[in-house]
């Protein structure tokens, strides 16, 4: 079953512009862009047949080409990562039996994150999306729930039945809890990693389908499909030791770094 990833990335994000060509610097000393970053963790994923930047930008198409990633031009239209990916597919003949959206701002994303989403993709074939989920840490909770208190956009939570379908996604801290949990204790709240896997039939269809209520309050393009009666496969992920957080606001940078010291990435 042939896998694309294709990494979107776009310079004018509102909260962030110019976040794909912010650099990070590793344990090592060494200062990579944050889309380098999150090339190298796809091309680190087994069993993927070809990894392609989705841009809109010349300057991001310009420091892709140079760290030598394919690159495919999309229109500045695309609403959020998914379309562009949905267009990036269609650029390139389509074809593919699975694409997995794997955005450009999570390059701590382990590589078995994605081939663990993809095999659940491949065993639900009622589910014309699939994403991950992990269980968060009191650690990670505690972090979520500054981040809400002083207005910050942080990471998102995934509520799911017991098949894994999505119930809901927000960028709210659900399901509420009011005990205080220890830094490695694990919590009832499940973090969403930001990565998708479609099967194209549901990619193709998703740029058709307007914007809901749910998804513009909130700001989560999987909401899209749920809103169109589309069934979203959740699919726990495990950590094994590793740290993980998405770069969302600039206060990120050194959270980011930290875990990447502490971790010894370079």
């Amino acid at each position: 079953m042939s896998v694309l990833i294709a990494i979107p990335a776009r310079y004018a994000s509102v909260r962030y512009p110019g976040k794909p060509l912010v650099e990070l610097t590793g344990a090592t000393g060494k200062k990579q862009t944050l889309i380098e970053r999150s090339w190298r963790a796809a091309c680190a994923v087994g069993g993927v047949d070809r990894v392609v930047v989705a841009t809109d930008d010349d300057r991001i198409r310009a420091a892709a080409e140079a760290f030598g990633a394919e690159v495919v031009m999309t229109s500045s239209d695309c609403a959020n990562g998914t379309e562009r990916c949905a267009e990036a597919h269609a650029a390139l003949g389509g074809g593919y039996e699975i694409v997995v959206n794997l955005q450009g701002d999570a390059p701590l994303t382990p590589h078995w994150f994605v081939e663990d989403l993809v095999a659940g993709l491949r065993a639900a074939p009622g589910a014309g999306i699939a994403t991950p989920v992990l269980r968060c840490d009191g650690e990670t909770l505690n972090s979520f729930l500054d981040d809400r208190r002083h207005g910050r956009v942080g990471g998102t939570t995934a509520v799911f039945a017991a098949d894994g379908t999505a119930l809901y996604f927000s960028k709210e801290v659900i399901p509420f809890t009011s005990k205080r949990y220890g830094p490695i204790e694990p919590t009832p709240v499940f973090h969403h990693v930001g990565v998708y896997a479609y099967r194209p039939d549901a990619l193709a269809a998703y740029p058709s389908w307007p914007a809901g209520p749910l998804e513009r309050h909130e700001g989560l393009e999987q909401l899209r499909f749920m809103e169109n009666g589309g069934k979203v496969l959740c699919v726990e992920v495990t950590a094994r030791g590793r740290q993980f957080w998405e770069l969302n606001n600039p206060e990120d940078v050194p959270r980011l770094e930290a875990m990447m010291a502490q971790m010894g990435l370079e």
